[in-house]
């Protein structure tokens, strides 16, 4: 038994199968079954039910996960003291950011981060929400900012702030007033992401509570497409001041306030219930916490 089986254990007793566990540790699966498998015949007994539908773990393997979790923690956590003693925490922490976020928080969490850990390396990736807590689960993802997540027993979710929402009209558009009433959106044809977007989710179920549908004429995937398909006369989206900021020029556009009631995201940093935090990570989510709290905070509607 090595930290190695163990880890490939975890992964696929995590993800519920060979292949998606193959897939996030880039191992081949027939390399993966075999490790698997030493660990079965090492210690005497299935660890794994494997069935089409992929894998559930037997007594004996529930019990495998949760020490193993613990082993693999306490390994990670020996790997951070060592580094300390040398002088600087060396590591790796991989950062999920949504793109409406991406261009506001790069800079300022990366200087924070190579400050207070000027050794490790932060890996940031973009996505939406919905890929981004896949990613979480599968561990390709350590932490992710995450817009109006659903409560799920394999993330943690700690919230930061609320982000309002506006209807976003080109500049030169007179028919939209400054404010518009919820009620009225559905008089508007809207751009959305396609389900199960956060902002989709959102727009729906804010209108159903007030016994209406919005009128979606276009569903398409990317801020940066939204925002284009506004400036061609398609319709009206639904974004934060950051969103329009971050990915175009707010000159060319007008955000509308929606009120009765308003529209807001919430924001909340996710990471995966299954793990404990390093120390790495635990220093990530502070300056988070600090940054996302100050900047999204002082920023204002153009």
């Amino acid at each position: 038994m090595d930290l190695k089986q163990l880890e490939y254990f975890v992964r696929v007793a995590e993800l519920g199968s060979f292949t998606r566990a193959s897939i996030v540790l880039d191992v081949a699966q027939p390399a993966l079954s075999r490790q698997i498998r030493n660990l079965e015949v090492e210690f005497g007994q299935n660890l794994l039910l494997r069935n089409g539908r992929g894998v559930s773990l037997t007594d004996a393997g529930k019990l495998l996960l949760g020490y193993s979790r613990g082993i693999l923690h306490q390994a990670e956590r020996l790997r951070e003291e060592m580094s300390r003693a040398r002088g600087a925490l060396v590591g790796k922490v991989a950062l999920g950011l949504p793109p409406s976020l991406l261009k506001l928080l790069v800079v300022p969490v990366l200087s924070a981060f190579k400050q207070r850990l000027p050794a490790a390396t932060l890996v940031i990736r973009e996505g939406l929400t919905a890929s981004m807590q896949e990613s979480l689960i599968s561990g390709s993802l350590d932490m992710a900012l995450l817009y109006n997540a659903s409560s799920s027993p394999d993330i943690d979710l700690l919230p930061l702030v609320e982000e309002e929402l506006f209807m976003v009209a080109r500049a030169d558009d007179a028919k939209v007033p400054s404010v518009v009433a919820a009620r009225s959106l559905p008089n508007y044809p809207l751009i959305l992401p396609s389900r199960p977007n956060a902002t989709h989710m959102l727009v729906e179920s804010g209108l159903a509570h007030l016994g209406l549908r919005p009128n979606i004429s276009v569903e398409v995937d990317g801020v940066g497409s939204i925002l284009d398909l506004v400036q061609c006369h398609f319709g009206y989206a639904i974004l934060s001041a950051n969103a329009v900021t971050a990915l175009a020029n707010d000159s060319g556009f007008k955000l509308c306030r929606i009120v009765e009631p308003k529209l807001s995201a919430k924001i909340a940093l996710g990471v995966n219930s299954n793990r404990q935090t390093t120390a790495m990570q635990r220093i990530l989510m502070e300056i988070l916490q600090e940054t996302v709290g100050r900047l999204l905070t002082d920023a204002k509607a153009p």
